[in-house]
């Protein structure tokens, strides 16, 4: 699924446009104890706790695709009767209402879902009439050929809220706050099948995390029965190592600056696309022989490639190898970063027999939030000796400009300068 997709999907979790037929929940407790369930039609729940409801849901399809957001796929065994797929499709098909799969379902997660403290299993029914579309792209709703039928699972903690003062309009009062247990925002979900290219496809699934570093690996590989991806973060640890290894002597500066320009360039180009771009192994070769990567190397990114914790078939989300906000260069000492437009300011020198970076500078420096010379006063008239007493703006146009030349003129502080002294 890409973002417009999920987008789409957010738009049923509104009073305007929702297509949920039927919730259930479980509230379990630190010790995976089943202390309440809920089983009812979703609109016969009053209305502010469906609106509540609707933000949940919402948030369990937000965040960043390859992030917060992961396409996943089954394995063709799951889809083999008694299998996990083939289990989750008979959930979605019973529109939940057969109570003895639901809590099946709900023996899977506790069992298998890592969480020390209280926790909320909300689980979704929902039946989607697709609109078409035109071919200006609006949507054409007395047009519609498929039903999109899904379930989504939010898994929300629950948490006592803080402890304070609180004003009690009864009495007229300020007395200590009553802590309730609170609901907060889902730390994982699901939604099953995937709408992919906007239609049902039950070979996949769409998983959330709000921490996407934080895989509820378990989770994933007992009860979805899918591939556990690598998360954002070994990708860019995996994709650094890769690019390092395979450029060998010739990883320097300016080749990695060049590669950083070319995905940031990939990224700009492909902004508008519904799909973030991705880095595959016939890409990334290609991006490391534009960059000067050695024949002899490139044969061993072959075999290095193969070795990476996907397999061979791995793809980078580009949006997770590179920073497109900024270009940042470090020292154990220094760190420098600069807008990713702009690199061309920092280059690499040797000067006086030492590597060295020398970054261009405009008229307006600051040091610690002050307003700084960009080139010392000494500098400045070494620079000038010998120049004519005329300055150029004295002799374009004759008069007196009391702030635009770079000369340091006396201002009413009390201090005088060292030449007064």
């Amino acid at each position: 699924m890409n973002k417009k997709e999920c987008n789409e999907i957010k738009k049923l979790f509104t009073p305007a446009n929702c297509a949920i037929s039927r919730i259930c929940g479980c509230y379990v407790d630190s010790e995976k104890n089943k202390k309440t369930e809920l089983k009812e039609a979703f609109l016969s729940l009053p209305e502010e706790e469906a609106f509540k409801y609707f933000t949940i849901f919402r948030n369990g399809l937000s965040g960043t695709i390859g992030k917060n957001l992961i396409n996943m796929e089954f394995p063709l065994h799951t889809e083999e009767e008694g299998g996990t797929q083939n289990f989750l499709l008979k959930l979605r098909d019973s529109e939940l209402k057969d109570d003895g799969l639901i809590e099946e379902f709900y023996d899977r997660v506790i069992a298998n879902f890592d969480y020390a403290e209280n926790y909320y299993i909300i689980l979704i029914h929902c039946a989607y009439d697709i609109p078409a579309k035109a071919t200006d792209g609006s949507e054409m709703f007395d047009a519609s050929d498929y039903v999109y039928e899904f379930i989504q699972c939010t898994i929300c903690p629950v948490k006592l809220s803080k402890a304070g003062l609180c004003y009690n309009s009864t009495t007229n009062v300020i007395e200590n706050r009553i802590r309730d247990w609170l609901v907060e925002a889902p730390v994982t979900s699901f939604l099953f099948p995937a709408f992919n290219d906007r239609n049902t496809d039950i070979h996949s699934l769409l998983l959330y995390a709000k921490n996407g570093e934080q895989l509820p690996d378990t989770l994933i590989d007992e009860v979805l029965g899918c591939h556990i991806p690598m998360s954002a973060k070994n990708q860019k640890e995996t994709f650094q190592t890769i690019v390092e290894e395979t450029l060998g002597e010739n990883c320097d500066f300016e080749t990695v600056k060049s590669i950083h320009e070319n995905l940031s360039e990939l990224v700009e180009e492909t902004k508008d696309e519904p799909a973030p771009p991705v880095l595959n192994k016939t890409q990334l070769k290609q991006l490391l022989e534009n960059n000067g990567a050695a024949p002899e190397k490139l044969q061993e990114f072959e075999s290095r490639y193969a070795d990476v914790e996907d397999g061979p078939e791995t793809s980078f989300a580009v949006s997770n190898v590179v920073n497109t906000k900024s270009f940042e260069i470090k020292t154990p000492d220094v760190t420098i970063k600069v807008a990713p437009d702009k690199t061309y300011l920092v280059e690499n020198r040797m000067i006086d027999g030492r590597p060295c970076l020398v970054i261009a500078i405009n008229e307006h420096v600051e040091i610690n939030g002050i307003s700084v010379r960009p080139v010392p006063l000494a500098d400045r008239k070494t620079a000038g000796e010998g120049a004519e007493d005329t300055a150029p703006w004295q002799e374009e146009n004759g008069t007196q400009d009391p702030f635009g030349s770079d000369e340091i003129r006396p201002v009413a502080t009390g201090i005088r300068s060292a030449d007064e002294v």
